[in-house]
C-alpha cells in the first residue's frame, strides 16, 4: 500500500464524509465525531502546529489515554511530515527524560494535569522543550509557564490559518511520501535504555491492510481503544488499521469504565494482552464463587460440555447431534449470557498478543464461543507476522505467516523474519540496528520456536531465556521459563510469577496472588487479613499456591520436552510486582533480571533450602512517594512428578 496517514484520512472524508470514525464518552454519553469532522480537526491543529514551529521531520511528542484529540494530534504532525511518539501515560517523569532528550523533542500535545506537572518537572534536564499543550484543562487555570498552552488555543490559532490558506493543508499532504518516517516507538528498556523503533508510512500501513485483508475486516467494525496508544499493539488496531478499514473506534470515558465502555459499545474487532483475558476471567470465576449453590452446579456441567465440544465447534468440526443440543442449551443458559456479560457478544474476531498465553485460558474463552485466536510480532515487525487463521487457532502455536513474510529458524533455534512491516532503524543507535536487521533484511526476533507439520509457527521461550537444568535427577532437561509461568497464571489466584532455573538443579517460583481473588477466597472462608502482605503469607494461602503448582507439575510430568521444569520450590512476594518500581515493563512484562537481582537474597534462600526469608523492599507510591514494605516470607515444596515417559 503506497499511501501515508493523512492521505488515508482525506479519502475517507472524501468517500464517506458523515460516516462516524469516532465515538468519544463524556460524562457518560457517546460523542461521535465523523470523517469530516476529523478531516477538519486534523487540518487546524496541523495549522497551529505549522504556526508554532514546527517543521518536517521534527519529533512531536503525544502524551495520554485514547482521545479523538489526541489521535487528530497524531495525524496532523504526520500531516506536516514530523513524527509522532507516543509515550506511556503511566510511566514516572524520570522514564521520559530518555526518549525527550534522545529524539531532541520540542513539542508535546498531553492529556490532562498529571501530565503537565510531569513534563514540567522534568523540564530542566530536557532543554529542547519549548512548547506544551493540554487537552483537558481542568486544574490548570492558575498555571503561568513559558510554552505552557491549551489545545484549544492551538486549534484557534489554525483554524484562522487554515481560513486565510485553504489549500495549504492539502499541499502538505501531498508533500509526505509513504516512505517517510511515520512514528517512533520507544522500546520497554528492559536490558537498558529504551531504542526508539523507526517506522515508516509503509510500514506500519502494509502491516494494517495485511491483517486486515487476513480477517476480512470492513469499515463495520466497531473497535474499543482502551490499551495505551504508545503499545504498538494499540496503535496497529485502533490507528493504523482505522485509517485502512474505515471502522468506528471507541474511546472509553475513563480507565475505571472500560468495563462498562466494553458492553456499551459491544465490538466486533477486540484485541487485548493475556492479562487482560485472565483478569476477566478472574471475575467470572469469583462471581460464580458468589452465586447459589443451584447456578455453580449449572455453570459447572455447561461449563463440563462446552470444554469438551466448544472447540470443535469453533473450528467447524463436525459433532454428534446430542453434544449439538447439549451445547444449544448451554448457550442459551451460560455461553449466551456470559458472553454478554463480559462484552463479547458481537466479537466476530478476537486477538491476543504480547506474551504468550496459558492454553487452559486460551480454550475457555474459545469454548463459549468467542473466536480468540493468536497472532505474532513486535515493535520492530509492525506487529503483524503470524495470526491463526479461522478454525485452526492452536493454544501452542502463533498462527501461519501473513502475505509479504517470510520466516526460517537459524541454527540455535532463534525466528528470523523478513517481511514489509520491519522497522527501518532504531534512531541514532546503528549498533543495535546492525545487530537485529541483517544486510539481506532478515530480522533477528530473539525468540525460539519453530515451524511445525501444519505451517504454524510454535513459539517456544526467548532465546536468552531458554535454558538447562543442571544436575539433580534432572540434569541436562530443557527449562523454559515462560512456558511454565503462563501455566501457572491460567489459575484465577495466581496474578504473577517468575521463575528461575536454568544452571540450577531445579525450578523455583516467585508467586504473585491475585489480590482481588485470593481476598474473596479468604472472606468466603472468615480468614482475616490486613493488606496484601498479610494475606500473601498465610498458610492457608500457600497450600492454595501449592495445589495449583502441583497440578501444573502433574500436567509437565506428560511434556517429555518440558517434564524437568517441574516446580520444587516456591515462595509468595510480600507485594504486587509493579511498573513503577521497576520489576515490569510498561507493558506489563515482567524483568526477570532485574528482579532477580532486586530479590537475590529470595533466591537464595529458595536454593540454599530455607524454610522461611526476612527481606525489606523499597516501594514507590501513586502520589510519588516513596516507603518500604518488610516481611518474613515462607518458602514451601512442591509435589514432583515422575516423567510419564520415563514411568513407561
Amino acid at each position: 500500500m503506497k499511501i501515508t496517514f493523512p492521505q488515508m484520512l482525506l479519502k475517507h472524508a472524501a468517500e464517506r464524509p458523515d460516516a462516524a470514525a469516532l465515538r468519544e464518552k463524556e460524562y457518560g454519553i457517546w460523542q461521535a465525531h465523523s470523517w469530516a469532522d476529523v478531516a477538519r480537526l486534523v487540518e487546524q491543529v496541523a495549522a497551529g502546529l505549522h504556526q508554532a514551529g514546527l517543521r518536517r521531520g521534527e519529533h512531536m511528542v503525544v502524551v495520554g489515554a485514547n482521545r479523538p484529540r489526541l489521535y487528530a494530534t497524531m495525524l496532523a504532525v504526520q500531516s506536516l511530515g514530523a513524527i509522532p511518539i507516543p509515550l506511556y501515560q503511566d510511566a514516572v517523569a524520570n522514564e521520559c527524560v530518555y526518549p525527550m532528550n534522545n529524539a531532541e523533542v520540542r513539542f508535546a500535545v498531553v492529556e490532562d494535569q498529571e501530565q503537565v506537572d510531569k513534563f514540567l518537572e522534568i523540564r530542566d534536564r530536557c532543554p529542547a522543550i519549548s512548547n506544551i499543550y493540554y487537552d483537558d484543562p481542568r486544574g490548570l487555570r492558575k498555571y503561568n509557564e513559558e510554552g505552557l498552552a491549551a489545545f484549544d488555543t492551538l486549534i484557534e490559532t489554525g483554524t484562522a490559518f487554515a481560513a486565510q490558506n485553504p489549500q495549504w493543508f492539502r499541499d502538505e499532504v501531498a508533500k509526505v511520501q509513504p516512505d517517510d518516517v511515520a512514528a517512533m516507538f520507544f522500546t520497554s528498556g528492559t536490558t537498558g535504555n529504551p531504542k526508539g523503533v523507526v517506522h515508516t508510512h509503509h510500514s506500519l500501513l502494509d502491516r494494517a491492510l495485511a491483517g486486515a485483508e487476513f480477517d476480512k475486516l470492513t469499515h463495520a467494525e466497531e473497535v474499543l481503544a482502551y490499551l495505551p496508544p504508545a503499545w504498538i499493539g494499540q496503535n496497529i488496531f485502533s490507528y493504523a488499521q482505522w485509517l485502512v478499514c474505515g471502522y468506528v473506534v471507541n474511546c472509553p470515558e475513563s480507565a475505571s469504565t472500560v468495563t462498562i465502555d466494553l458492553k456499551e459499545v459491544g465490538p466486533t474487532y477486540y484485541f487485548a494482552p493475556p492479562r487482560i483475558f485472565e483478569g476477566l476471567l478472574t471475575s467470572v470465576t469469583i462471581r460464580m464463587e458468589d452465586a447459589s449453590p443451584l447456578k455453580r452446579k449449572l455453570f459447572e456441567a455447561c461449563m463440563s460440555v462446552a470444554r469438551r465440544v466448544g472447540p470443535d465447534l469453533m473450528d467447524g468440526k463436525s459433532i454428534g447431534m446430542l453434544d449439538r443440543l447439549k451445547y444449544a442449551a448451554g448457550n442459551f443458559l451460560v455461553y449466551g449470557p456470559l458472553r454478554n456479560n463480559l462484552g463479547f457478544s458481537r466479537v466476530r474476531v478476537a486477538y491476543t498478543a504480547g506474551e504468550a498465553i496459558g492454553p487452559d485460558l486460551f480454550s475457555f474463552y474459545r469454548s463459549i464461543g468467542i473466536n480468540l485466536k493468536q497472532l505474532y510480532g513486535s515493535t520492530e515487525t509492525a506487529v503483524f507476522v503470524c495470526l491463526h487463521p479461522d478454525n485452526e487457532a492452536r493454544a501452542d502455536t502463533v498462527g501461519v505467516p501473513i502475505r509479504g513474510v517470510e520466516i526460517k529458524v537459524a541454527d540455535n533455534g532463534e525466528i528470523l523474519v523478513k517481511s514489509p512491516g520491519l522497522l527501518k532503524e532504531y534512531y541514532k543507535n546503528p549498533e543495535a540496528t546492525a545487530e537485529v536487521l541483517t544486510p539481506d533484511g532478515w530480522y533477528h526476533t530473539s525468540d525460539a520456536g519453530f515451524i511445525d507439520s501444519h505451517g504454524h509457527l510454535k513459539i517456544i521461550d526467548r532465546v536468552k531465556d531458554v535454558g538447562r537444568i543442571k544436575g539433580g535427577s534432572n540434569d541436562g532437561a530443557m527449562f523454559a521459563p515462560k512456558y511454565v509461568e503462563n501455566k501457572l497464571k491460567f489459575f484465577s489466584h495466581i496474578k504473577e510469577v517468575v521463575a528461575y532455573g536454568d544452571g540450577r538443579d531445579q525450578v523455583c517460583v516467585f508467586i504473585n496472588v491475585d489480590f482481588d481473588a485470593v481476598g474473596n477466597w479468604a472472606e468466603r472462608r472468615n480468614l482475616p487479613y490486613a493488606g496484601y502482605t498479610d494475606l500473601a503469607q498465610k498458610p492457608e494461602v500457600y497450600q492454595l499456591i501449592q495445589e495449583c503448582i502441583e497440578k501444573v507439575n502433574a500436567d509437565l510430568a506428560s511434556d517429555a520436552l518440558l517434564a524437568g521444569s517441574q516446580v520444587s520450590r516456591f515462595l509468595v512476594l510480600h507485594k504486587e510486582l509493579d511498573a513503577d518500581d521497576g520489576e515490569l515493563t510498561r507493558t506489563n512484562k515482567v524483568r526477570r533480571g532485574f528482579i532477580a537481582d532486586k530479590y537475590k537474597p529470595l533466591i537464595d534462600a529458595l536454593y540454599d533450602g530455607k524454610t522461611q526469608q526476612h527481606i525489606e523492599t523499597q516501594v514507590k507510591f501513586e502520589d510519588g512517594r516513596t516507603g518500604s514494605v518488610s516481611a518474613t516470607l515462607q518458602i514451601w515444596d512442591a509435589k514432583t512428578f515422575t516423567p510419564v515417559k520415563a514411568a513407561a
